[in-house]
């Protein structure tokens, strides 16, 4: 794809190594830089530039990005900033893989911020959020029974939440919209919107969202737009 729709900005092999000597806090390893529809989130359906990092440290059983895990390029600081300026979009989300593995993730968030984008962070839940710039929207996922991580959902994020920030459960039977709904019945949630997502080609969003009715719980069902648009195996959208 043309610079229009994708870029990974990747720095040539010859300047890794230099790269590389940059302190941790000015250098990620970066999976894809591309622009796209924004596919979930109260910020769906918005143009926006996407940056997703290398690494996770989860393996969900319905990830659908597993070429995150280990696929991509270092790149400075600057690099990434210059590619992303070139989209010419206001809006931006650092996603992975998960994106808080890297040192440098929080400094770009704050980067990000500083030279005016409405930044959000799209982020698996495992790690704790309380270091992020708090202009960022942050987007934390809670694992259900059915990702297989449950056991390292890192609870405390629950107590660090704000009105900017966006909780979402991927439910993938009923046992786990069931865990889902009684954690959200159960506790207060200082976010601004709770999304309940259906694995796609798993749990029909009809079905979902019959559950939701028939309990009136105050959640969004939230369908993946991007795969709609694209299909749910294209990469770079």
């Amino acid at each position: 794809m043309s610079l229009d729709r994708v870029a990974s900005g990747a720095p040539s092999a010859k300047k890794t190594p230099s790269v590389l000597r940059l302190p941790v806090h000015q250098r990620l390893k970066v999976n894809e830089i591309f622009y796209s529809i924004q596919g979930e989130s109260t910020f769906a359906g918005l143009p926006c530039v996407l940056v997703r990092l290398t690494g996770c440290q989860m393996r969900c059983s319905w990830c659908d990005t597993p070429y995150s895990f280990y696929e991509g390029e270092w790149q400075s600081l600057d690099q990434i900033l210059t590619t992303v300026a070139a989209f010419n979009c206001p809006l931006v989300e650092l996603t992975g893989g998960e994106p808080l593995l890297q040192p440098g993730a929080e400094t770009l968030l704050t980067t990000l911020c500083d030279a005016g984008y409405r930044v959000l962070l799209e982020t698996g839940g495992g790690l704790d959020i309380s270091r992020v710039d708090p202009r960022v929207h942050r987007i934390v996922d809670v694992k259900c029974p059915g990702s297989g991580e449950m056991e390292n959902n890192h609870w405390p994020n629950l107590d660090h939440l704000s009105d900017r920030d966006e909780l979402k459960f991927v439910v993938a039977d009923r046992r786990d919209y069931e865990w889902a709904r009684d954690l959200v019945s159960g506790r207060p949630l200082g976010c601004s919107a709770i999304h309940f997502s259906p694995v796609h080609g798993s749990v029909e969003a009809t079905e979902l969202a019959e559950w939701v009715l028939e309990d009136q719980l105050p959640v969004r069902v939230q369908l993946q737009l991007h795969k709609f648009l694209w299909g749910a195996e294209t990469r770079g959208v």
